[in-house]
């Protein structure tokens, strides 16, 4: 068997890695979207790196857009096999696949307006509506720990990842001339403490191991401070200041989080009478799915479902979604919570909040995960005076925090936890990927003083013969 890497090589999106059988067969696991590289983004999904016809099938970890998000392109271009994934992330798939093809014809809308006037010829989207929903029919959910066979060769099996709703790590077996390859991909995995999820699973032993290492050389802040730090920026914007609070946050996950902790201040008591927005269709969509699946909340959650049956809504709560009502946000002068989309700050709804709040120094913008290296959010969490929005400048005068302990991504703590079920000397190589080089120099560092053997930081393209 061997083991070619794609995407998620250089960089913590575009996960993409090849299999391909001793009897030829070709398999992918994830296919997803590169986001937040300036203009060499659209070049990257556009050379998928693989011929789309010759794909069995794909295995995919969860539903984010840098793990699933060129599944339609990938369709579009010639794929006629079939996409497995745990039914929790097929119906988030629904919503953020169909959401991605959305703002691809936007923006390609916006770009040809702009090229015609200079003479240019009009670009095509990367992938339409339609082609989203093409690929949406070759989904085939399996539950967590079901075997499946995808030929006489390979079989995999769902692990639960705790990343996000219905998130995977990815169990595979191949038997080539009666000797047995084990190889784990973890996808994305997922924190022990989470406030809603289950925490990632062990799983059987392998021979290789996929790792992502998004925090591999980093710890996160005390999740046992973040309700109480919250409610601190809370009170502090919008009661002594009277100002708005503006939460950057992605639609599935982490959205729900924050609610999720409004809503226990709420049942404490705490929680000021203020209104609370969650302005996104995306993120109302993505609460019906959290909703959906309460199999996948852990047992503290569970229990709490008893004498609260919805988490997700409390009073002063509201979801918008009409564009409308979305626009008049900005007109309201009296304080308010504002949670939108996206997390990095660098597309949706969130980026006219951001406009139109970020110079009043009464605001505060409060940065609640990861955000890429040149996203709008890196750069305030950098302390930049001025940022670009909408090709203009705006001086930054509204407060500027930072929760890191709400990542749905483990730290290194966690990462060394979910290898822990390993025999370290059965593992011939593990390959670090989805993370910044020097989050993969640090835990490369990490895990080789906890006794891995061989720890491979592959370049994209690389190829790997696993025996």
């Amino acid at each position: 068997m061997k083991l070619k890497f794609i995407g998620a090589t250089e960089t913590v999106t575009g996960s993409k890695h090849l299999i391909l059988t001793e009897k030829g067969k070709q398999f992918l696991l994830d296919c997803g979207l590169y986001q937040g590289l300036g203009k060499e983004t659209d070049e990257l999904n556009r050379h998928l790196g693989i011929n789309p016809s010759h794909i069995e099938a794909v295995v995919l970890s969860h539903a984010h857009i840098d793990h699933s998000g060129n599944l339609p392109y990938l369709v579009k271009n010639g794929f006629k096999g079939k996409i497995y994934c745990t039914p929790a992330t097929f119906d988030a798939c629904e919503i953020l696949l169909l959401d991605s093809a959305h703002i691809h014809e936007s923006d390609i809308r916006y770009i040809n307006k702009r090229r015609l006037k200079r003479g240019f010829d009009p670009l095509k989207p990367l992938y339409t509506t339609k082609d989203a929903e093409e690929c949406l029919k070759r989904f085939r959910p399996l539950p967590y720990n079901h075997e499946f066979h995808l030929c006489d060769e390979l079989s995999f099996h769902f692990t639960d990842a705790g990343h996000i709703i219905g998130a995977a790590a990815v169990q595979l077996c191949a038997n080539e001339e009666g000797k047995k390859i084990r190889l784990s991909f973890s996808g994305d995995v997922g924190r022990y403490n989470d406030l809603i999820l289950k925490a990632p699973d062990d799983f059987a032993q392998a021979d290789y191991i996929i790792c992502e290492s998004t925090y591999g050389n980093s710890i996160h802040e005390n999740p046992e401070n973040t309700e109480k730090k919250l409610l601190d920026i809370i009170l502090t914007t919008c009661i002594e200041k009277k100002g708005k609070l503006i939460i950057p946050a992605f639609s599935l996950g982490r959205t729900q989080e924050l609610v999720f902790l409004l809503n226990n201040l709420k049942n404490k008591h705490l929680l000021p009478k203020i209104k609370v927005f969650v302005d996104s269709p995306l993120s109302s969509k993505a609460t019906q799915v959290m909703r959906k699946h309460t199999e996948c909340f852990n047992e503290t959650v569970k229990t709490s479902l008893h004498h609260d049956p919805d988490p997700f809504d409390f009073e002063d709560l509201k979801y918008i979604e009409d564009s409308d009502e979305s626009k008049f946000l900005n007109d309201i002068q009296e304080p308010c919570i504002i949670i939108s989309a996206s997390g990095m700050g660098d597309a949706g709804r969130v980026k006219h909040h951001l406009s139109n709040s970020i110079g009043n120094p009464n605001n505060t913008v409060l940065i609640a995960g990861y955000c890429s290296p040149g996203t709008l959010g890196a750069d305030l969490l950098a302390g930049h005076q001025q940022v670009h929005i909408f090709g203009e400048v705006f001086d930054v005068k509204a407060g500027v925090e930072s929760i890191q302990s709400l990542s749905a991504h483990a730290d290194s703590t966690d990462l060394l936890r979910f290898l822990s079920c390993q025999d370290k000397e059965k593992v011939k190589k593990v390959f670090l990927v989805h993370g910044e080089p020097e989050s993969k120099i640090g835990f490369r560092s990490l895990l080789a003083r906890e006794g891995y053997k061989e720890v491979i930081i592959p370049e994209k393209g690389e190829s790997f013969v696993l025996a």
